[in-house]
């Protein structure tokens, strides 16, 4: 639901204005066993209601915008939604990780029909740029799922390659700038 309203969004920018703030969109649905697995991880009991009031993303969006500040602009117009309530955010882009690590999440609630009712579904957002999302990639791939701890040699380098592509997003928004 919340991916069609994206992809609508994205759309309706591109129409009217010729460009978009969203790139592309990725979208997933986190399966049993890794909501299993985070449960116990995080010593919750094995309950209906810990799945739903402690696991904030079964469900996830991923949104990649072509440049920084396109990333407000997201953020602005889901606060605007009147039947999405946030529920939780954390600013990563204005205050990256210690590891580097750049991204706006918003976990919001959405109401979802199902057979007579309508629930509330947590979803996870994640909000980044293509030069984000690419380092975000590759270092979660190195550091989550591979079975090799990195060295601290190659943890630092992830820094400099995040404060890099920091630069190169601000850059590309001065770039962006001149040309209009």
């Amino acid at each position: 639901q919340l991916q069609t309203r994206m992809e609508i969004l994205q759309d309706e920018f591109k129409y009217f204005y010729g460009c978009s703030v969203i790139e592309h969109l990725k979208a997933r649905i986190k399966k049993p066993e890794s909501i299993i697995k985070k449960m116990e991880n995080k010593n919750y009991e094995l309950t209906y209601r810990n799945l739903v009031e402690q696991v904030n993303d079964i469900a996830g969006l991923r949104i990649i915008c072509p440049l920084k500040d396109d990333i407000f602009s997201v953020v602005d117009i889901i606060k605007g939604m009147p039947d999405i309530n946030v529920l939780i955010e954390k600013d990563y882009v204005t205050n990256p990780k210690k590891s580097g690590y750049a991204s706006y999440h918003l976990v919001v609630e959405v109401l979802v029909p199902v057979m007579k009712q309508v629930i509330p579904v947590k979803v996870e957002l994640q909000i980044r740029t293509l030069a984000m999302d690419f380092w975000a990639s590759l270092e979660h791939d190195l550091k989550y799922k591979s079975n090799n701890k990195i060295s601290k040699k190659v943890s630092n380098e992830l820094v400099k390659c995040a404060k890099m592509i920091n630069k190169l997003d601000n850059q590309m928004i001065t770039i962006t700038k001149e040309c209009k």
